[in-house]
């Protein structure tokens, strides 16, 4: 025990040094690319949270000028918290909760991988990889707060179904609850999460119940009891018992048998955790925890609705991944593959089924690389474990007490220093609010010029949500769901008109005529701006322009500019 003991307290020294690190180093990392410039969903965040906030949830939209549109507000939790940031810090405020938000999850990643893998060397590097897939998902966005939960709900089970202890449970129920207030469209996700742990759990069960002939030696039993109450048959009665006794012999030797397959297989470890049945009991629990919200059955009905309708297939994230432009998810397909295929490393067979599912979804839908990258990273994590453990055996142990040293310290600093640098370079003359991509400018002259109370915008997607921040009622915004018709209650598909005139498949006349649109906003370089121009089109009347959008009065309507 003495020689030992120094031993332990080395370790522990290394251990803490490196999780100290790593959490620092993270930090400095996630700050670096978090954007500075924020997206469209932010500012209908903030003014969504304000009429919360005064008026409570209604489900009615009130940014549109399209009358009695409904609306389900599927992150009001979060566009509160947001609206009250805003309230109190501006934007900067808004831009330092994303960037702590950033740093909660990387260290979250973290965390969750050091504790479930137990190596703080591996769980940095991984992590670094996998806040670099989430780039581009981070932002002033509700699922940023998700993210973080879907991180510790991987935790939550895995650590469940190793102690059993309840703490990990009630972890477990609270974050369905949080979800289904922060972001309802992904509430349903959560249940996916236990899908790996229970269908390893069925298969092993169905292959006990095959490999083990339980039917075969329930029939057998059934039948002897039957003959053993009637007293008859007593030589059928002694053949069926010799023929149980055979068929128990013979399933005692697969069970044997089968017992070192399970310790030693060939590629996919299968476990049988009895744990599991404690844990579909708890995901039954969490199914009901969508009541918890002031939204009604929202939580249950969002998703379904979302796939009836026709946002996702016009959506660029909701889109099918193109896996020739993404060769960073490319490189990590052909680690995992390489790892599976080419070494000795076993695979879970729950780790499997969720590198597989997540695997499809996100091929479905690329915005689905998030969940990818959160979840997949711990699989990633146990397979090069693995490698270590079957090819070398102290190579990582020895690295940390390099990284633990002075001069590795000072290099893993300096490395992620300028990586940190590099993605970071490009953000240092960006400003909180894009005027290239948001009519600042054009709002303002609105605002002055227009009289809010008879005009009918029509304007882009991307930016109606900026207008709606500057109190401008709107034709669209980025809440794309409120205007289908299986969310809005309307017959008309405003969704789709907007794609039919922005993609001049519909003529634009047409659609304005059906609205009574007064007033055009659109982008210089749109192409409806650039037929209106090129065809001196003269029903629109030319109000305002600058260098990125033009202003047109419609001269059908009868609303007219103020003098």
């Amino acid at each position: 025990m003495k020689t030992r003991k120094p031993k332990d307290e080395s370790e522990k020294k290394i251990s803490l040094k490196l999780t100290i690190l790593a959490i620092v180093l993270i930090a400095i990392f996630s700050i670096a690319i978090t954007p500075v410039t924020f997206q469209n969903d932010t500012y209908y965040t903030i003014k969504v949270g304000e009429h919360i906030a005064e008026y409570g949830i209604d489900m009615q939209d009130p940014f549109s000028w399209h009358q009695d549109l409904a609306y389900t507000y599927p992150h009001w939790l979060y566009d509160l918290i947001t609206y009250m940031i805003y309230s109190a810090f501006g934007f900067v405020g808004i831009y330092i909760t994303t960037c702590i938000l950033s740093v909660v999850l990387g260290i979250s990643i973290f965390w969750v991988n050091k504790k479930l893998v137990k190596n703080e060397v591996i769980s940095f590097f991984v992590t670094i990889g996998a806040m670099y897939l989430l780039m581009p998902y981070i932002a002033a966005r509700a699922q940023l707060a998700t993210f973080i939960l879907f991180a510790w709900t991987i935790f939550f089970i895995e650590k469940f179904l190793e102690t059993k202890k309840k703490r990990y449970a009630i972890g477990l129920i609270i974050i369905p609850i949080l979800i289904a207030n922060l972001h309802v469209a992904v509430f349903p996700f959560y249940f996916v999460l236990y899908l790996p742990y229970i269908g390893e759990y069925l298969i092993v069960l169905l292959g006990e119940f095959v490999y083990y002939k339980k039917f075969k030696i329930w029939l057998l039993k059934t039948r002897i009891k039957g003959l053993e109450k009637s007293n008859k048959n007593g030589e059928k009665l002694g053949k069926l018992t010799e023929k149980l006794n055979q068929l128990e012999e013979k399933v005692d030797k697969v069970k044997i048998r089968r017992t070192k397959d399970i310790k030693n297989p060939y590629k996919i470890k299968i476990v049988k955790n009895d744990a599991v049945k404690w844990l579909i009991l708890i995901m039954i629990i969490c199914v009901f925890t969508g009541f918890l919200t002031p939204l009604g059955d929202t939580p249950y009905t969002y998703l379904s609705k979302t796939m009836q309708g026709n946002t996702t297939e016009n959506i660029n994230e909701h889109q099918p991944m193109t896996l020739a432009t993404d060769t960073e998810i490319i490189c990590t397909l052909i680690l995992f593959i390489a790892i599976l295929m080419f070494t000795k490393a076993k695979i879970r067979l729950c780790d499997l089924f969720m590198l597989a599912g997540l695997l499809y979804m996100m091929l479905a839908s690329r915005r689905q690389v998030s969940m990818f990258a959160i979840m997949c990273s711990v699989i990633l994590n146990r397979l090069i474990l693995e490698i270590d453990r079957i090819y070398t055996g102290n190579t990582i142990k020895d690295a940390a007490k390099v990284m633990a040293g002075k001069v590795g310290m000072i290099l893993t600093t300096v490395l992620v220093l300028l990586l940190s640098f590099y993605f970071a370079k490009d953000k240092f003359d960006d400003t909180l609010v894009d005027e290239t991509q948001y009519p600042v400018q054009a709002c303002d002259f609105i605002l002055e010029n227009i009289d809010l109370g008879t005009a009918r915008f029509y304007n882009e997607y991307n930016y109606g949500s900026y207008m709606i921040f500057r109190g401008i009622p709107v034709f669209i915004d980025s809440r794309a769901d409120l205007y289908s018709p299986e969310f809005s209650g309307k017959q008309d598909d405003i969704f789709m008109d907007f794609i039919n005139v922005s993609g001049i498949s519909t003529f634009y006349e047409d659609v304005f005529e059906k609205y009574d649109i007064t007033h055009v906003i659109t982008y210089k370089s749109s192409k409806m701006n650039m037929i209106i121009k090129k065809t001196n089109d003269p029903n629109y009347k030319q109000i305002y322009e600058d260098n990125y959008f033009t202003i047109y009065e419609r001269e059908t309507s009868t609303n007219k500019i103020e003098e």
